[in-house]
């Protein structure tokens, strides 16, 4: 267990080293920097609150990752996955359905996870009929994606009043409720965390899960053994699509109610990062989905009261992913 957490706890102290040591050449005191930002992230109800709100997209993206990465699959396209989510849910969300109160959010929600699986569905279908590389096509899919949601808010979606670029807000039916009335704590996020424990089920306790990660260590001997190893390939690629998708449905549903242009402020890169320093584990990326919502809900706080610019909490993350990388690196090299 230790050296599996260690590589990651040793990222995030040199991580914070490094980036109190710019601080500090900038001119700012690093420690009072460091304490506001952990401040503006737990020193309240409220606080909490948000942080929980930052982690949610994280996490359900950032497991949407690490079951692509655990099979092998470079899935780099969660941000257009999860736009697609977002599309579908703001479309559905808009709109009466025939259907009692209680299930049109599920169905909606279901529907959205569909959405962002048959964009993966693309990159899959590319990558196994034609052997396209799957990390060129989810990225051409974020463009396509991103200039989609435009063209529906300024066109098709388009609010009725016609002064934005956004959608109608969604009912309240659709809306994921609050968990706390007076916090924005809301129950998406305990959708996110059965979502961990679910994948967790699958790579860790199923005949399925096994061979997706067999297929992620060493295809070719999955393959020998009698794993078919394309239909481990388009099973992560559906079950990953699934999961951003369900992350853009509930941030829709749940936080902005209405779809806009840079709805997302890149939830979907960012999860490459939070899959990473949770080592492609499910217990590993709820803990590192709620390390960088804290950075992020904490950066205005650091802000306002150190002086520091938020931008440094951008610094952190990448600092914290090239030690990281750096670390697995030397681990690999020793090993040969």
């Amino acid at each position: 267990m230790l050296a599996r957490v260690g590589p990651s706890v040793f990222a995030v102290a040199l991580g914070l080293v490094i980036c109190g040591g710019v601080i500090t050449a900038a001119g700012g005191d690093p420690a009072l920097a460091l304490a506001a930002l952990f401040d503006g992230a737990f020193g309240s109800w409220d606080a909490a609150s948000e942080v929980t709100v930052k982690t949610c997209p994280l996490l359900v993206t950032g497991l949407a990752v690490a079951v692509a990465f655990r099979a092998g699959i470079w899935n780099i396209g969660a941000e257009g996955q999860l736009l697609i989510g977002a599309v579908i849910m703001a479309w559905l969300g808009t709109r009466s359905w025939p259907l009692p109160g209680w299930c049109t959010l599920p169905l909606a929600l279901m529907a959205a996870s569909a959405g962002g699986a048959l964009w993966a569905g693309l990159a899959a279908m590319l990558k196994l009929r034609r052997r396209v590389s799957e990390v060129i096509s989810t990225i051409m899919l974020n463009f396509i994606a991103l200039a989609l949601v435009s063209y529906l808010v300024h066109g098709p979606l388009m609010e009725a009043a016609g002064r934005y670029p956004q959608t109608d807000p969604v009912t309240l039916a659709m809306r994921l409720p609050r968990l706390v009335v007076s916090f924005r704590l809301h129950a998406g996020i305990l959708v996110a965390l059965a979502g961990a424990a679910l994948v967790y089920v699958l790579l860790f306790r199923t005949v399925l899960g096994y061979q997706m990660r067999a297929v992620g260590w060493n295809p070719d001997a999955a393959r020998l053994g009698g794993i078919r190893t394309d239909r481990c390939a388009l099973l992560a690629f559906v079950l990953s699509g699934a999961l951003a998708g369900l992350a853009g449905a509930i941030e829709i549903s749940a936080v902005t109610h209405r779809l806009y242009e840079r709805f997302s402020p890149g939830y979907g890169f960012t999860a490459i990062a939070v899959a990473l320093l949770g080592g492609l584990h499910p217990l590993g990326v709820v803990g590192a989905a709620i390390l960088f919502g804290a950075l992020e809900a904490g950066s205005n706080s650091m802000e306002r009261v150190a002086g520091v610019s938020s931008v440094l909490v951008s610094i952190i993350q990448a600092t914290v992913i090239l030690s990281l990388v750096a670390v697995e690196h030397r681990k690999r090299f020793r090993s040969t």
